[in-house]
């Protein structure tokens, strides 16, 4: 039962379950994030997790859906950002408050929106795309 606008394959059960479930992924990516410097996880795992939270929505609702609620403008943006902040508050004073805060954020963003951003540009070189161009 699959309309002329959607073409991501997936059942009403597998988007439901996605609303549900995606606002519990992104935080517990930022609690991974966060909690990183008193035990296992820091700003790296916790952007991967993010970055895969995103992935699910491209799988559950279909390529255009995704593409058209995240930009890619958005991705190049968030991770310009992240880094700029991050090389500021490293250069500046990285034992700040501020600092221990704000780096597994910044670091976060970084990879999160880094690695979003590489599976969509694989997504949109992958072959099946441009055959449907």
């Amino acid at each position: 039962m699959m309309n002329d606008n959607d073409r991501s394959g997936m059942t009403l059960i597998v988007k439901t379950v996605t609303r549900l479930t995606l606002g519990f992924i992104l935080i517990y990516g930022i609690y991974i994030g966060m909690i990183g410097h008193s035990s296992p996880g820091g700003g790296f795992a916790g952007g991967v997790i993010i970055a895969l939270s995103l992935v699910h929505i491209m799988l559950a609702f279909g390529r255009d859906t995704a593409l058209r609620r995240i930009h890619r403008g958005m991705l190049r943006v968030l991770t310009g950002l992240g880094a700029l902040v991050f090389l500021y508050i490293v250069l500046c004073n990285p034992n700040a408050a501020l600092g221990r805060i704000a780096l597994p954020i910044c670091e976060m963003l970084i990879v999160g929106a880094g690695l979003f951003a590489i599976f969509v540009a694989l997504v949109l070189l992958s072959k099946g795309h441009r055959d449907s161009e």
